[in-house]
């Protein structure tokens, strides 16, 4: 008994990885669709809002009460100053003072009369850094002498790790920074 099929089954296609590339390449056009609906949503959603805008102290009718300006603390880091208006101009802040007392104001207690120099010096880190390196030098050749003996080997490769954590803590800026010591000019 034989049995025949009629037909072509041709445009069906069998290979499963065929089929699946064509799944995938499905999905990944959606996902394009949906993102593109998000970014667009988003966009729209962006120009309702109401932005943050610069109005000048002349449009206004304001007057300023001072300005800001980018500095560095007494660490080096960067920081932000403001500075009152009256701390820019000293012409203003006489005209109150004498205003206040009708006598001219005394010399600012603020301000130091004379700037003081200090000079830093980070020769103690940087000794303390080199005898760390030259100890981790000195290990090394201790390791590579005991060839036979493990236990040795060990020990010294022990020390030679607690040398290496503690160089890689002090061998860089902040460590330097922390630890240079300072005189007056």
């Amino acid at each position: 008994m034989s049995m025949e099929i009629s037909g072509s089954y041709s445009n069906f296609k069998t290979n499963y990885a065929e089929q699946m590339k064509e799944k995938q390449e499905l999905e990944k056009a959606k996902k394009a669709e949906e993102v593109k609906k998000e970014q667009a949503e988003a966009a729209s959603d962006k120009k309702s809002k109401l932005q943050d805008e610069y109005i000048s102290s002349e449009k206004s009718g304001e007057k300023p009460s001072g300005l800001y300006r980018v500095g560095q603390d007494e660490n080096g880091n960067r920081k932000v100053f403001f500075e009152k208006l009256n701390q820019l101009n000293p012409e203003n802040e006489k005209n109150r003072t004498e205003e206040k007392d009708g006598k001219p104001p005394k010399a600012d207690a603020d301000k130091p009369e004379k700037e003081e120099i200090c000079i830093g010096n980070t020769d103690r880190v940087e000794r303390e850094i080199q005898k760390l390196k030259e100890k981790k030098k000195q290990l090394e050749q201790q390791i590579r002498s005991a060839f036979g003996d493990e236990k040795k080997i060990r020990e010294l490769e022990q020390k030679k790790a607690q040398v290496e954590m503690e160089l890689s803590q002090k061998d860089n800026d902040t460590y330097r920074r922390q630890n240079t010591s300072f005189t007056k000019g």
